[in-house]
Order: C-alpha cells, then structure tokens, then sequence
C-alpha cells in the first residue's frame, strides 16, 4: 500500500503549496495580490475583454472578478469602460501602469517554470506537461466528493 506523502496528489500540494508562496512573496514586492498578474497576462494578450471574459478565463465567479476589478482599478492597474454596443457590459484594458507590469510579470513565471523543471530533460518536461493536462482535465471532470 502506498503512503500518503509519497502520492502523486500530495506531492503536487506540497510543490504546488512552495510556488504559492514563492510567487506570493515575488508579487508583492511588485505591488500584486496573487491573481492580479494573470488577469494582467491575460489583458496583455488581448485588451478589452469583458469582466465575463476574465472570470470565465480565470475559473471563477463573476462577484470574484469584480472584486479585483475594483481593487486593480484603485491602483491604477487597469481602466473600465463601458461596451459601446451594450453600456451593461464592462470591458477592461490595461493601463500604462499595468503595461509597465508585463515583463516583471513573465520574468517571475519564467522563473517558477525554471526553479521547477531544472535538471529535467526537455523530452520529460513535454511528457510531464502532458500528463499534468490530463490531470487538470481529470480535475475538471471530478464532482467535490473525493
């Protein structure tokens, strides 16, 4: 029977609970909150989605996103407009100070990526890519129970 510790889920909370952390850390010193980079990532691909794009995007619930809308706006990170076709809607671009943001944002994930995959061959690293993308669907697929 295998041990808890040597499973492949609680190795991935532990890796997964080190990078939170790390990344957390990293962030702060760039003035973030855990998220708030990937909704800049995201934005740096294509400006101008929608508060429902980026919660659909991100895997969360609408009053989520709009919660860190505020708070990223307050800091000046992003800009809110209203559709031009639809006032309701509220679409969100990237400021200058956001902008400014992207490539100490990349840098740091570039970082995480290298920090986890060092000594790891580039044949094995597309082979874990792909099984954790199995994973993540196996994941997605799963109810709450266990």
């Amino acid at each position: 029977m295998m041990l808890i510790m040597d499973s492949c889920a609680f190795l991935l909370v532990q890796i997964s609970q080190a990078q939170r952390q790390f990344v957390a850390e990293t962030l702060d010193g760039l003035g973030l909150h855990p998220g708030q980079e990937l909704i800049l990532l995201l934005l740096a691909e294509e400006d101008g989605q929608t508060q429902m794009q980026l919660a659909q995007r991100r895997g969360v619930e609408p009053p989520t996103i709009t919660k860190m809308m505020q708070r990223m706006a307050e800091q000046g990170m992003i800009t809110r407009q209203s559709d031009d076709e639809d006032g309701r809607v509220m679409r969100v671009y990237l400021s200058e100070a956001g902008r400014a943001l992207i490539p100490a944002i990349q840098a740091l994930w570039h970082a995480v990526e290298e920090r986890l995959l060092q000594r790891i061959s580039e044949p094995e690293r597309l082979l874990l890519r792909r099984l954790l993308q199995q994973m993540h669907t196996n994941q997605e697929g799963m109810s709450d129970a266990p």
